[in-house]
């Protein structure tokens, strides 16, 4: 099974960015598409954006324009660059791969 670690997080007034990373142990990752999700308190998890292993992108529509999903297949990572923060992404951030999921990491989008 894969372990997947999230890093990158913070406090960051509306407006501002946040780059996420998460690294992926073993060689599934480079074959195998990742997704960024997160879930708000009280909410449920939700999908943010997905990569595909050729670099083909989606997201959701409350994130697009200003979220970018990318790959790094020769660091087995992925990044999440988070601009033009609001306060309504404060969140949880987790990536996932093939039925595994990080630990999270806190997002928090506030003046």
């Amino acid at each position: 099974q894969v372990q997947l670690v999230e890093s990158g997080g913070g406090l960051v007034q509306p407006g501002g960015s946040l780059s996420l990373s998460c690294v992926a142990s073993g060689n599934l990752f480079s074959n195998n598409p990742m997704a960024w999700h997160r879930q708000a308190p009280g909410k449920q998890r939700e999908l943010v954006a997905t990569i595909s292993r050729g670099g083909y992108t989606n997201y959701a529509d409350s994130v697009k324009g200003r979220f970018t999903i990318s790959r790094d297949n020769t660091k087995n990572t992925a990044y999440l660059q988070m601009n033009s923060l609001k306060p309504e992404d404060t969140a949880v951030y987790y990536c996932y791969l093939k039925g595994s999921w990080g630990q999270g990491t806190q997002v928090t989008v506030s003046s």
